[in-house]
C-alpha cells in the first residue's frame, strides 16, 4: 500500500469545518444531525491530524476493497484514498471478517472509519454514526452491481472528521467522481452467460502457460496473475491469433515491439509472453509518478494505445486543473471523450475487463492454479 500526499498546508479545524458546513447547505444536503462542534472535546479528527495517518476498516467484498498482492483497489477503497489525500494523510486500510468487527473497531477508536454494510439499526445500536458512500446516490452503485447499501461510519456527529467526510463523499458525488470510480469497477463487465465459456477457456488453456507467466513475472517483479489477464483479454490465451492490423502471438504483440523486446517468433508462446511482461513492465516505468494501484491501469492503457497517447491526455488533464497522475481522472477524460475517438473507448473496455479477469483469477477456486 502507498501512502498519499499533497501539496499545501492543512487548513485549521474550525475554517475547515464552517467551510465544509456552508458547502453541505449549498448542495442541500441532509447528511447527518450534526451539533455544533466543541474544538476542547477529544475528535477522531484530532487523533488523524496527530499521526498524520486515517485508519479505515472494511470487510472484503467487490463493492469495498480488492486485495491484489501487496495493492489494494476497489470503490470503496479508492474513496478513502481519495479523502486520505484531501486531508494530506496517510491511508491505513485494513480488512476484517465482518462487519460486527468493523464496527467494534470504530467504536474502540482502533480505526477511525468503517466502510460497512450493516443495516442502520445495528449502527445505532453501537451508538455510531453514518452517512451513505454515495451521498444518495445509490443509483449509481446498483446500476454498477455494487451494494448501494455501503455506508461509512464514523464515533461521533460532531467530529470534524465526520463533517470533512461526510463533505467528501457529497462533493465527490456533485464531481462526478463517485459516479466514475462506481463505472469502472461495474460488477456487469461480463455479461453472466460469458462466464461458463471464460471458466471452460481457462480451465483448458492457462495450465499450460502458467510456468511461463510465473517465471516471466517474477523476472520483472510482476503479478503473474495480471499477465495472465492481460495475455486473456488480448488473445484469449491462443499464440496463434493474428488480428487484422497485425499484431499476433498470445500477448498480441505489434512486429515492432515485439523486436524492440528480443521476441523472434510472436506465435512462440514463451517469447510472446517474456515480450509482453517486459513491455508492461516498460509501461510501468513510463508512468513511475503516478501512485499504485492506479500506475498499473495507467500502464494497461499505455499497452493497449501507445505511452505518448497517454502523455497527451494527461498534459490536457493537467490544463483542466486536475491532477493528471490520478487514474479517476484518467478514465473520466476517456469515458467522456470514448464517442469521438473510438481508441478511448477500446482502452476502457480494455483495463476494465483485465480488472475483472484479474479478480476472477484471484478468487476463483475453479481452476487449477
Amino acid at each position: 500500500m502507498h501512502s498519499n500526499s499533497s501539496s499545501g498546508s492543512r487548513p485549521s479545524l474550525n475554517s475547515l469545518s464552517s467551510k465544509l458546513s456552508f458547502q453541505a447547505v449549498a448542495l442541500g444536503i441532509a447528511i447527518i444531525p450534526f451539533n455544533s462542534l466543541n474544538a476542547e472535546k477529544s475528535h477522531q479528527y484530532n487523533a488523524v491530524v496527530t499521526t498524520n495517518v486515517l485508519t479505515v476498516v472494511a470487510v472484503e467484498n467487490p463493492t469495498t476493497v480488492f486485495k491484489d498482492g501487496q495493492f489494494l483497489h476497489g470503490f470503496g477503497y479508492d474513496l478513502a484514498r481519495n479523502y486520505a489525500q484531501s486531508l494530506n494523510v496517510r491511508l491505513d486500510f485494513k480488512t476484517v471478517p465482518d462487519n460486527a468487527t468493523a464496527l467494534k473497531w470504530v467504536a474502540q477508536g482502533k480505526a477511525n472509519i468503517a466502510m460497512t454494510t450493516a443495516n442502520l439499526a445495528t449502527i445505532e445500536n453501537k451508538h455510531l454514526v453514518s452517512f451513505s458512500a454515495s451521498c444518495g446516490d445509490q443509483s449509481s452503485l446498483s446500476k454498477n452491481g455494487l451494494n448501494p447499501q455501503l455506508n461509512w461510519v464514523l464515533q461521533q456527529a460532531d467530529d470534524p472528521l465526520t463533517l470533512t467526510a461526510s463533505g467528501f463523499v457529497c462533493q465527490s458525488k456533485q464531481l462526478g467522481t463517485t459516479q466514475q470510480l462506481a463505472s469502472f469497477y461495474n460488477r456487469n463487465v461480463v455479461k453472466p452467460e460469458a462466464w461458463s465459456t471464460i471458466q471452460k477457456d481457462l480451465n483448458q488453456r492457462l495450465p499450460i502457460y502458467k510456468a511461463s507467466f510465473k517465471r516471466s513475472a517474477s523476472k520483472y517483479n510482476l503479478d503473474w496473475h495480471l499477465l495472465a489477464a492481460i495475455g486473456y483479454q488480448e488473445s484469449y490465451l491462443k499464440p496463434t491469433s493474428v488480428s487484422p492490423t497485425g499484431v499476433r502471438g498470445l500477448m498480441m504483440l505489434t512486429n515492432s515491439t515485439a523486436q524492440a523486446m528480443g521476441v523472434s517468433n510472436r506465435s512462440d508462446p514463451t517469447q510472446s509472453i517474456q515480450g509482453g511482461a517486459k513491455y508492461f513492465d516498460l509501461m510501468l516505468d513510463q508512468f513511475s509518478s503516478v501512485p499504485y494501484p492506479d500506475r498499473n491501469w495507467y500502464a494497461l492503457v499505455a499497452y493497449n494505445m501507445g505511452p505518448g497517447a497517454v502523455n497527451q491526455i494527461q498534459k490536457r488533464i493537467k490544463a483542466q486543473g486536475k491532477n493528471p497522475n490520478q487514474w479517476v481522472n484518467l478514465y473520466d477524460y476517456l469515458q467522456r471523450n470514448q464517442a469521438q475517438n473510438g481508441r478511448y473507448k477500446q482502452a476502457v473496455q480494455y483495463v476494465t475487463r483485465i480488472r475483472t479477469y484479474l479478480e476472477h483469477l484471484k478468487t476463483s477456486s475453479r481452476i487449477d492454479i
